[in-house]
Order: structure tokens, then C-alpha cells, then sequence
């Protein structure tokens, strides 16, 4: 426990605090995109230790949250099949569709597990000859070189009964999404660490470039928070607009040029449709040709499908910075972690959950703040 311990020290906590405070002269708005940056931001009670004119935004940061509903009730379509094992991460079960969801379909009968690696879904497969085995291969970057890998070996072992249905989901090309838009509230980013242990700084430079941001890839945890946090800020203050790498313990410049080639073999990069904002050029990946066979979508012929989200629900403003979950009049009536109308309440690690969770109706301190943790 000592380096978690390490970088959830108080006292060192309130010093970057601190130091933030006597840096910061104007208003800025950070944006961190990452789900578990949002949680622990909220768990720890980090934007209650930043000075009061610099504000965090809450992005597009879980790929569980942007999973489109349409996705979700074709990938319950198939879980309903009799020949049918449909297999995902645990997190993928409660996300609701447009009249259920996984976990569901599972007590009513269908044969749906939760795995908690994609190369177990190819050991079932080889088990279970006479059933279809598909596994939900949703995630950031950070999770593709597992399901590449995955769909590598299925294609290796000669595996006829596997296949995948994917919901892989970019990370710079909502960040650009969102600065594109002439409504956007953005003067810098916390980038995701773990997609960059894989991807590396490069594709975020010409992004810091084109629109003048800094973007500071940072970690998880409370000091990771509060140093890129102050980076950014001193990069603001100081007129500056780089690439810079908090996270140097993980995350490398060039990221995992072995995994970046395996990703690079199975898939191909397409547009992607984000549950809540809507279709991003570019943001997401597909199998390649020659491992189509492995689409589920492909060979089970899933339909293609609409689903509008609920109208009281104004999640998609919520990943593009634009409104707080407290802002919505659904928040924790109509939409909360036991039924979730939008994708940032859909997972844990989404805003509105990690506010419902933490903070309730009220913007008064979490039990659990940083300032409390001995």
C-alpha cells in the first residue's frame, strides 16, 4: 500500500492545495477525461480544495456511459438467442436499453456471464462447441490491445464459434468534439493516464496546438489530481499550450508501441456514435476485413436500430462540460443509480453517479474528503 498510501498523503494534499491558491489570479475551467479522475474527484472531495475561480468539467470519460442504447439492445437481442453466450465485463450488465438491460435477460434465463478477461470467452468457446460465445468488447483505448489480442487468437486457434461485438471509443476525437463546438466552456484537460500508457503523448499534441489548451496527462489518485490540476494552471497562467506528463510512473511518451501494433493489426478506425452527444468522426474502431468473421454484429445480422434518449435527461451536456448533474431536474428523482435515464448514470464511474454517490443533493464536503483520510 505504500505508493497508493504515498499519493494519498493529506498534508501534501493541502500544500498543492495551497500553492494552487496563490497561483491562480484569473477563472479557468479544467476538464478531466476520465471516469475514475471524476469518482476520485468526487470521492476525495478535490474541486472543494481548488481556489473558487477554478472550476473542473466533467467529460466523455467512461465508455460504459457512452455505449449507445442501440448497442445495448442489440447486444441483449443476441444475449436472448438459445445458442447464445454472451459475455461482457461486470460493469456492462446493468446498463439499461431501451426497455431492460443484461442483467435481466441473465434472470430470465439467457445465458449471460460476467468474465473478467476477454480471453476467457475463447476457453468457453473451445468448451462449448455447439453455442455461439460473443463477447460485449467495449473501452477506451486502454482495453483494445486485450480484445485485439483476443480476436488474434480466436483467428490463430481456428475458432468458428467466437465472435465480438464491438463498442471501442477513441479518446482525442471527443476531446476535439468538444472543443469544436462554439459553446464550449474548456481552457484546458487532464488526460486519461491509462489511455496513454497505451497511445502515448503524440496524438494529443496537435490537438494542444490547433486550439491553444494544455493538456496535462495525469493519474487517479488525490496527488496526481491536485499536481495536474496546478500544471495546467500554471501553463494557463503562464500564456503556455503543451503536452505535458504527470503520470511519468505509467505512462511512457511514446505509450506501448506493442500493444499499439496489435490494435493497429485486428481493427481500423470508423466514426462512432457517443451515447449522449452523437456521432464523432473517427472516434472509434471496427474489426478489419480480414477479421470481420469475428463481428457478431456481421454474422448474427443485428438490425440496425434508433433509440432517442429520455427527454428529461440532459446527460449529453453533462459529457460536454456545459451543465453539472445537480442542473438536471431528473437528478436523483427520476434518474438515479437504480434507474438510470442517461448515460452519465448509467456506471459508476459517470458523473451523475459519482455525484448521487457522493455528494447527494447538497455541494457540502463527502464523508470521505481528503482532509479526513489519516
Amino acid at each position: 500500500m505504500r505508493l497508493v498510501d504515498e499519493f494519498r498523503d493529506p498534508e501534501l494534499a493541502l500544500e498543492w492545495s495551497r500553492s494552487l491558491h496563490r497561483l491562480a489570479t484569473r477563472p479557468w475551467n479544467i476538464m478531466e477525461v476520465c471516469g475514475g479522475q471524476t469518482h476520485s474527484i468526487l470521492r476525495f472531495g478535490i474541486d472543494q480544495l481548488l481556489p473558487k475561480h477554478v472550476a473542473l468539467l466533467h467529460g466523455p470519460g467512461c465508455p460504459v456511459c457512452v455505449t449507445p442504447i442501440e448497442l445495448i439492445d442489440q447486444a441483449i437481442a443476441l444475449a436472448r438467442r438459445p445458442d447464445v453466450i454472451f459475455t461482457s465485463f461486470g460493469d456492462m450488465l446493468r446498463v439499461p436499453g431501451s426497455a431492460t438491460d443484461l442483467l435481466t435477460v441473465k434472470a430470465q434465463g439467457g445465458d449471460v456471464r460476467f468474465l473478467y478477461s476477454p480471453l476467457e470467452a475463447l476457453r468457453l468457446a473451445r468448451e462449448n462447441p455447439s453455442k455461439e460465445v460473443i463477447f460485449f468488447a467495449v473501452g477506451f483505448e486502454t482495453t483494445a490491445p486485450a480484445h485485439a489480442m483476443t480476436v488474434s487468437q480466436a483467428r490463430a486457434m481456428g475458432l468458428k464459434n467466437f465472435t465480438i461485438l464491438v463498442s471501442h471509443v477513441l479518446v482525442p476525437p471527443a476531446m476535439e468534439a468538444i472543443l469544436s463546438s462554439p459553446d464550449h466552456r474548456v481552457n484546458g484537460f487532464l488526460g486519461a493516464g491509462h489511455v496513454c500508457t497505451v497511445v502515448g503523448e503524440n496524438e494529443y499534441l496537435p490537438i494542444a496546438e490547433r486550439y491553444k489548451v494544455p493538456i496535462v496527462i495525469t493519474g487517479f489518485e488525490p496527488i496526481d489530481l491536485l499536481q495536474g490540476i496546478y500544471l495546467c494552471v500554471k501553463q494557463l497562467e503562464e500564456g503556455r499550450h503543451e503536452v505535458e506528463n504527470e503520470y511519468a510512473r505509467a505512462a511512457r511518451t511514446k505509450g506501448n508501441p506493442a500493444a499499439q501494433r496489435v490494435v493497429a493489426e485486428v481493427f481500423e478506425v470508423c466514426d462512432r456514435k457517443w451515447r449522449g452527444i452523437g456521432e464523432i468522426p473517427a472516434s472509434g474502431l471496427r474489426l478489419r476485413p480480414a477479421f470481420r468473421q469475428f463481428d457478431a454484429s456481421l454474422k448474427f445480422e443485428v438490425s440496425e436500430m434508433h433509440v432517442d434518449e429520455p427527454e428529461a435527461c440532459i446527460s449529453g451536456l453533462v459529457l460536454q462540460g456545459l451543465r453539472k448533474p445537480a442542473e438536471c431536474p431528473a437528478f436523483g428523482r427520476e434518474c438515479h443509480p437504480e434507474h438510470p435515464l442517461g448515460a452519465t448514470m448509467v456506471s459508476t464511474e459517470g458523473a451523475c453517479a459519482a455525484y448521487y454517490r457522493y455528494r447527494g443533493f447538497s455541494e457540502a464536503l463527502p464523508s470521505e474528503s481528503l482532509v479526513e483520510i489519516q
